[in-house]
């Protein structure tokens, strides 16, 4: 697995830095927003290091990856009673994105209606 040191979201993967994990899977980790957005508000993350949607690169290894991340964001709703009303996935990208923490992250957002457009 490949971390960055100087990475926040890797070292909360590798467990040095606490978080509260609400599941995990051998690709990603999910664990609550420490800045929650909505009632619910929790971030699935690769365990290994990718800087973005845009670094995740286009080839099988990618498509595994980013497909753990939305399967677990999946389970993780469900887990935690959204799958009924609905809930949203947001991945930000880069800085014009609103991407804050250089590693990518989809954020489950539940608990409250949602609105369009988002910002």
């Amino acid at each position: 697995m490949s971390h960055d040191p100087a990475c926040v979201f890797c070292g909360i993967a590798t467990g040095a830095i606490p978080a509260t994990v609400v599941a995990r899977s051998d690709r990603a980790i999910a664990f609550r927003d420490l800045n929650p957005q909505a009632p619910t508000h929790v971030l699935v993350i690769p365990l290994d290091h990718l800087t973005s949607a845009a670094h995740a690169g286009t080839g099988r290894e990618a498509a595994a990856t980013l497909g753990e991340v939305m399967r677990l964001g999946v389970e993780v709703a469900a887990q935690l009673g959204l799958a009924e009303a609905g809930y949203r996935f947001v991945i930000n990208t880069g800085r014009e994105g609103g991407q804050t923490v250089e590693h990518l992250h989809l954020h489950v957002l539940g608990g409250r209606q949602m609105t369009w457009p988002p910002g």
